[in-house]
């Protein structure tokens, strides 16, 4: 029997419009509806589909009579003048304790093969709005990430939004995977949006590993998913994530990508007959990143956080380009991982010169910034007369400063380098850069 106040819960989440209509039109994936005016508003769910297997789709937009929807799944088999019944209310999942270990799909059904999902108490709406900046909390202490670049140059604290920039193969995952492994927090929550399918065991099995797993959610859209599931993922990672910040833990949130769910809702708006704008990208792109992102980070007092790390695949190496610059203006700090860093060998291949965490310098002690400050004048002023050292052009004396970069800068750049199985620690980390600075300090004396 249900409880009572379980009965009145559902009830009051009934729509009182129980209406249906019919597919009168396919234009590409856009489904034409009618007979649902009046009723149908933007988000809505719908089921297409008499009696047996059905459709799920989402009303995306509204022309005249007419609601234009977009399906979750393969359009094969859809007939003009099928059945298309209206649900109630927009999309809920129930997330509980019982989904760590598991691996969902955008709608929070599980595709693991281990059962079904046990669900929780209170629904919670796949796309929800931010909390309210005022009464947010501030984000809090710094985190020991394991990796030896970003705990130095680009350190990472609970509640904070970190962006990792990168073009396709130079390792953007596998630094993802170490920071899944090795970051202090009491839940992960890794949204796999757009990845390639074969890629998603081979990131859970061997990346994440059986401990990992453990207290990981997983939420997984494929690259030949439709654009709504792709989107839809994203936001369900959020919501998962949501749900355990509330529950007073501190969640890591590893979502990979954010371009890719820039890319499902730029097919979604042009379906939709929105206007192409920056690079093909229409308005309401620029409009969903901030609702996306802005759901991570500190929660209300007496509630956890969402510790957010969000990669950006940028298009063509261009780190200026359209969803590259609109995430780094809304993201708590960048980390810009490079060709020409992984061609030469270096992994993870992270450019400490451009990458920039806004926790600094207050995540840092004195001593810990002035040893930073201190790599970071080494390394650009290498960085700046590496072609003539490397041509021969530059004598040797001719100027102090550049000849300590050329005694320093390989010793930290050997520093910077790791393997996956390679965890670094804060406090050796700083460690073992003070040996490098001091050292040549005492040989210069």
């Amino acid at each position: 029997m249900i409880p009572l106040y379980d009965a009145a819960s559902k009830i009051a989440a009934l729509s009182p419009d129980q209406r249906f209509g019919q597919v009168i039109g396919v234009r590409g994936a856009l489904i034409e509806v009618d007979g649902l005016a009046g009723a149908a508003r933007i988000g809505s769910r719908v089921a297409i589909g008499d009696g047996g297997a059905t459709i799920q789709a989402e009303v995306i937009g509204i022309d005249r009579n007419l609601a234009q929807c977009l399906p979750f799944g393969d359009l094969q088999g859809i007939l003009a003048g099928a059945r298309v019944d209206l649900r109630a209310g927009q999309f809920v999942i129930h997330p509980s304790n019982g989904w760590l270990g598991r691996i969902v799909d955008g709608l929070g059904r599980p595709i693991d093969s281990l059962g079904a999902l046990p669900q929780g108490g209170d629904g919670r709406a796949i796309r929800a709005t931010p909390l309210p900046a005022a009464a947010r909390g501030r984000v809090g202490e710094r985190l020991d990430t394991g990796v030896r670049a970003l705990d130095i140059f680009a350190p990472l604290c609970r509640g904070q939004r970190l962006g990792l920039f990168a073009g396709s193969g130079v390792g953007k995952s596998v630094l993802l995977s170490m920071l899944a492994r090795w970051t202090r927090c009491d839940v992960i929550v890794i949204g796999l949006v757009g990845e390639r399918g074969r890629e998603v065991q081979e990131f859970v099995q061997d990346d994440l590993g059986a401990e990992g797993l453990a207290r990981s959610v997983v939420v997984v859209a494929t690259s030949d998913e439709p654009a709504l599931m792709r989107r839809q993922a994203a936001w369900t990672t959020l919501a998962v994530a949501e749900h355990f910040r509330d529950a007073g833990l501190n969640v890591l949130c590893l979502m990979d990508s954010v371009t890719r769910f820039a890319m499902a809702q730029r097919e979604i708006g042009l379906a939709s007959g929105e206007p192409p704008a920056t690079k093909g990208y229409p308005p309401t792109v620029f409009a969903e990143l901030p609702r996306l992102l802005e759901r991570a980070g500190p929660g209300l007092a007496g509630q956890g956080s969402i510790t957010g790390l969000f990669t950006v695949l940028v298009d063509g190496d261009d780190h200026n380009e359209p969803i590259a610059d609109a995430v780094r203006g809304i993201l708590d700090g960048h980390v810009v991982i490079t060709r020409a860093i992984a061609e030469r060998g270096r992994y993870p291949a992270i450019d400490v010169l451009r990458s920039v965490s806004r926790t600094l310098p207050d995540a840092h002690d004195a001593h810990e910034n002035r040893l930073r400050m201190a790599a970071r004048g080494v390394l650009s002023t290498y960085n700046d007369m590496q072609e003539i050292i490397r041509l021969g052009a530059y004598k040797t004396g001719s100027n102090p400063e550049v000849d300590r970069a050329i005694r320093l800068a390989p010793q930290i750049e050997t520093l910077l380098g790791q393997g996956k199985q390679d965890h670094g620690s804060l406090a050796d980390s700083f460690a073992r850069l003070a040996a490098i600075l001091e050292t040549d300090v005492a040989n210069a004396i």
